[in-house]
């Protein structure tokens, strides 16, 4: 058992420097920072900024965000300093967290902005160098990177595939940023509709029935979409106007990594 687990670990080791950044990676130990006494937050701060500067096209007006940074910092202070606890409903955790990387990635992008691409703020190698990887993310008294809140503890705590239509990590071919912060009481609605949007986009997703060129985030994590029997097909179904086979065939999209700014 420790000869295998030793050959795992440096198998992982081996393949990260080919691996992207928010592509299909099995952190060892799941995060979980909290704060006993906070009470679910108001993203009532974030919800104005996504309506002010973000478009239906899902598109950033980055440079009227960066004049307007005060503000996202502000909302992202409250965020720091009011982690969750397991008082909190299910639902206001994960509003929380999804809020809290989406906003965060806003954050990292106008600290360089302008740029074409959000991998232009790091290395390649992922769990290393990537902008994902960097500890910019300040949580309680603790820094955290982004891979930290997506993967060890939004992926690890939240068995719920929808999430990957809601993360954005400021790329095109990421889903559409909501013109709305994610809040506990209609979170199963939003997240529906991001996978409605997202399934449905020409430019992430061409659906004929016997064969579909889809999203790369599908083959970033198989695993989330096969649990419980489920299937890529499966999903694609749920949410797709032009249904696909159960057997279709699939490829993958090239991803785009250019930066999602409103021209």
């Amino acid at each position: 058992m420790k000869l295998l687990s030793r050959f795992a670990f440096l198998a992982l080791l081996f393949l990260l420097p080919f691996t992207g950044g928010c592509q299909y990676v099995r952190y060892f130990t799941p995060l979980n920072p909290s704060n006993s006494s906070s009470k679910p937050v108001s993203h009532a701060a974030f919800d104005a900024l996504l309506k002010k500067y973000v478009d239906a096209q899902g598109m950033v007006n980055y440079s009227g965000l960066r004049a307007d940074s005060a503000a996202l910092n502000g909302y992202l202070k409250t965020v720091s300093d009011n982690l969750p606890n397991n008082t909190w409903s299910k639902q206001d955790q994960l509003a929380y967290w999804l809020n809290a990387y989406n906003a965060f990635t806003l954050q990292r992008v106008l600290r360089a902005y302008p740029l074409k691409s959000i991998k232009d703020l790091g290395g390649d190698k992922t769990l290393v160098n990537t902008v994902w990887d960097q500890k910019f993310i300040r949580l309680g008294k603790d820094k955290y990177t982004l891979n930290d809140i997506e993967q060890r503890i939004i992926r690890r705590h939240f068995d719920d595939y929808r999430v990957h239509f809601a993360l954005v990590c400021a790329a095109m071919s990421c889903p559409k940023l909501r013109r709305e912060a994610y809040v506990a009481s209609r979170l199963n609605q939003q997240l529906d509709e991001q996978g409605v949007d997202f399934v449905n986009d020409p430019t992430k997703n061409k659906l004929m029935n016997s064969k579909a060129e889809i999203s790369s985030i599908f083959n970033f994590y198989p695993g989330d979409f096969k649990k419980d029997g489920n299937s890529i097909q499966k999903t694609i179904n749920r949410y797709a106007k032009q249904k696909i086979s159960p057997e279709a065939s699939l490829t993958y999209m090239n991803y785009n990594w250019a930066l999602n700014e409103q021209k």
